[in-house]
This record gives structure tokens, C-alpha cells and sequence, in this order.
């Protein structure tokens, strides 16, 4: 199935943007190319069994399998040795990636209480951008009776776009709820 956001970047998002920027050849145009779903679960290191059920809910917002993410170091403040699981994250491309960025955008954002639009300050200078949420529970997948805690997470949209504005304008038009400054 034609993801709906995907048809959406063909005939409103590539017209708007060459109009915009002027783009004299169609692979200028920028696009979104992947997007990163980070969770640390650096609570879980003594508990396999609560690891496990946090990966399982990142596996079930994001439609795949999601690869748990080791220590490089040995930390000894945190109580951290090299190679302990500290973290889980999911790498989202083509079909599966539009399918996300549209249920986030249209039914997870809405949801948060008191929203006001997310920030325009988290570029990085190259076009790519994060956000963060507080709590998995934004997702329609996510049964709240089954969630024994509540857990963050970290989305980095990675786009082709050279500047920061040009990746703001492609998200905009994407739909992403930027707020009034």
C-alpha cells in the first residue's frame, strides 16, 4: 500500500519547494531519507525482563525490529560495564518511514496535552532535525494497562536538504506541527 505522505511529497511538497528554492534539477529537491527512533533504557540495565518489554513497545510503534544498543565504555559513576545493553533504536526507510512520519504527525502530536507545536530550534545546521517526546504513550499501539513505566524517546529526521530552512520548509509542508514563534 502507497503510503499516504509519500503521495503527498509527489504532487504538493516537490511543486512548493522547486517553486521556492528554485531548484533547476529534481534531485536538488530535498527529501527525507531516513528516520532514527532512539530509546535509552540505561533504568534497565539490572532488568532483562523490563529491557524486553520496552523494546518490544519501540518494535511495536515502529513496525520493526528494533536493535538493542550497547555500552562502548565502561562508565563507573552509572554503574555501566562495556558492552551492557543500554538502549534500543529503530532506523526507518522508504514505505515504513512515510507510514511513521504520517502517524506522527496526524494522530501521536495531537494527542499531547497543551501542545503548542514542536520546537524550530532543533536543526543541526545540515538539515537534519530531533525531537523528543516524554511518553511512549502518544502512540494508539501502546495499551496503557500493559506499560509498566513510562519511557522517553528520541526521533531524528534525516534529510537531503543542505540548510536548515530548506529542511524546516520540507517538514512543514510534510506537516509537522512547527510552533509560532
Amino acid at each position: 500500500m502507497e503510503a499516504r505522505l509519500k503521495d503527498k511529497y509527489v504532487t504538493e511538497v516537490i511543486p512548493a519547494l522547486q517553486q521556492k528554492f528554485g531548484y533547476k534539477n529534481v534531485n536538488e529537491i530535498p527529501r527525507l531519507e531516513k528516520v532514527v527512533i532512539n530509546m535509552g533504557l540505561g533504568d534497565c540495565k539490572d532488568n532483562p525482563k523490563a529491557m524486553d518489554a520496552a523494546v518490544a513497545e519501540l518494535e511495536t510503534i515502529a513496525g520493526q525490529k528494533a536493535m538493542v544498543t550497547k555500552a562502548k565504555k565502561s562508565v563507573a559513576n552509572f554503574k555501566v560495564r562495556e558492552g551492557m545493553n543500554i538502549g534500543a533504536k529503530v532506523t526507518l526507510r522508504g514505505e515504513r518511514m512515510y507510514h511513521f512520519v504520517d502517524k506522527l504527525v496526524n494522530i501521536a502530536l495531537p494527542r499531547v496535552r497543551d501542545f503548542h507545536g514542536v520546537s524550530t530550534k532543533a536543526f543541526d545546521g545540515r538539515g537534519n532535525y530531533a525531537l523528543g517526546i516524554r511518553e511512549q504513550l502518544l502512540f494508539p499501539e501502546i495499551e496503557y494497562d500493559k506499560v509498566d513505566k513510562i519511557r522517553g524517546m528520541e526521533m531524528i529526521f534525516v534529510t537531503t536538504a543542505k540548510t536548515d530552512e530548506e529542511s524546516r520548509e520540507l517538514l512543514r509542508l510534510l506537516g509537522m506541527p512547527f510552533a509560532q514563534q
